[in-house]
């Protein structure tokens, strides 16, 4: 017998089919709520909500279970790349090794700008956020790229377009807001090796390509490749819904990304670490103010909305941090609070009850400072590491027959009807 739920309202009872997804989920499908009874659900945050049907990404927080295309991020994290992973995400399934070689030779021959783009950045303010500029330029790509007749070939020319050029933008990017000369794209270099060369490499000092900064990069990008149906992701959803182009849906997401609850989460860390440094706080202060509920401070990067457990992606993460540490040997004093922190977490009784382990934003923050990413260019890293994820979204939403344009409904709270007053009566 099929499963159905009932729901009894001003007397009239309603049945509701119940849709379960291929790991269980299951969901009340309460499409025909309102036409039969006039009422709508109430969820900010839609937290409750489900609002699509998707095969790309599976995640578990009771579990700490994360999957792309059903193989767990452990091993795509172990044995693959960045552009591979995309491919899986985009696709559906790993490339052949033929298809792998199509698609980085496409990569690099995708990274240069069009030479009328590269004035765009000439003028923005020497100030101006990375985000915002690679929002803007990648909505500015529309422009200079024509629309494509909707053909596989031409689509993932389309997709591979974005996912090279979005690493060229934002290199470019910081060259410029720095004041140094524009590093291009090496057809040699794969992926991650060219995005390290065009951010570190100068005419003083040539930039030795590191393997193990390569790898951790490539790890960083694969762990933030796609995360369900999280803030910018459903932006990406609901701006695509209307048949907008991709460029200006993905800017969309760029946009949602921007924010300190989302993708600005690693930065967050490090500004924390930074307050503490300058503040002279010890370790042991730190812990005691973030038990306290009466006070403001919060130890950022620990826990997670999501998972209850220890965060997939953390404990891989972590791997990395360490690798990366003990390569570059840094003494940054706020690498050094981060560890104690860490230690000092992990064996507090506190934090392990109430789940609040250090995640992945933890992690990947001390990486990236660790590797001389600027601060301000942490969520640009998360968004190239995104940026197929919300392809894959994109596309899975244009294909699906059940989707409409969103259209969200609301619970008025306003003032009800009252008559307009003349300017001149209103006292």
């Amino acid at each position: 017998m099929t499963e159905h739920a009932k729901l009894i309202i001003d007397g009239k009872e309603l049945t509701l089919p119940v849709i379960e997804g291929s790991q269980g989920e299951k969901a009340v499908d309460i499409r025909s709520l309102r036409q039969e009874t006039g009422y709508i659900t109430f969820d900010p945050g839609f937290g409750n909500t489900g609002t699509c049907r998707s095969s790309i990404t599976y995640m578990d927080g009771e579990k700490g279970i994360l999957r792309y295309r059903g193989i767990p991020i452990e091993q795509l994290a172990e044995h693959s790349t960045f552009a591979e992973t995309a491919f899986l995400l985009i696709t559906g399934q790993l490339p052949t090794q033929d298809e792998l070689t199509r698609t980085s030779v496409y990569l690099n021959d995708f990274s240069p700008l069009h030479e009328n783009m590269k004035a765009f950045y000439q003028n923005y303010p020497p100030q101006a956020h990375p985000m915002g500029i690679l929002s803007a330029m990648i909505n500015a790509m529309r422009s200079f790229y024509p629309e494509l007749m909707d053909l596989e070939e031409e689509m993932n020319k389309t997709y591979l377009r974005l996912i090279s050029k979005i690493r060229t933008m934002a290199a470019m990017a910081y060259k410029i807001s720095t004041g140094q000369k524009v590093v291009y794209p090496r057809p040699d270099l794969c992926y991650c090796a060219n995005f390290l060369n065009m951010m570190f490499d100068n005419v003083v000092v040539p930039y030795r390509i590191d393997d193990d900064l390569v790898k951790a990069l490539n790890v960083f990008w694969i762990l933030h490749a796609d995360h369900e149906q999280n803030c910018s992701t459903t932006a990406v959803r609901v701006v695509g819904s209307g048949k907008v182009n991709i460029y200006s849906t993905i800017s969309a997401g760029i946009s949602a990304l921007w924010g300190p609850l989302h993708g600005g989460a690693n930065q967050a860390v490090i500004n924390m670490l930074g307050k503490i440094h300058k503040e002279g706080l010890t370790v042991k202060e730190c812990i005691a103010k973030a038990k306290d509920s009466n006070d403001p401070f919060r130890l950022m990067g620990f826990g997670h909305r999501v998972y209850k457990t220890y965060d997939p992606r953390a404990k891989i993460m972590k791997k990395m941090c360490d690798v990366v540490l003990s390569k570059m040997r840094i003494n940054d004093p706020l690498l050094n609070i981060a560890q104690e922190l860490e230690e000092a977490a992990l064996s507090d009784s506190y934090f392990k009850e109430k789940n609040l382990y250090p995640n992945v934003d933890f992690y990947s923050g001390i990486v990236l400072r660790a590797m001389g990413i600027p601060t301000n260019m942490f969520t640009v890293m998360f968004a190239i590491g995104r940026l197929p994820g919300w392809i894959s979204q994109w596309k899975e939403d244009v294909a699906d027959p059940e989707m409409k344009i969103s259209r969200p409904r609301q619970i008025y709270s306003g003032s009800t009807k009252k008559d307009y007053i003349p300017i001149e009566d209103r006292g």
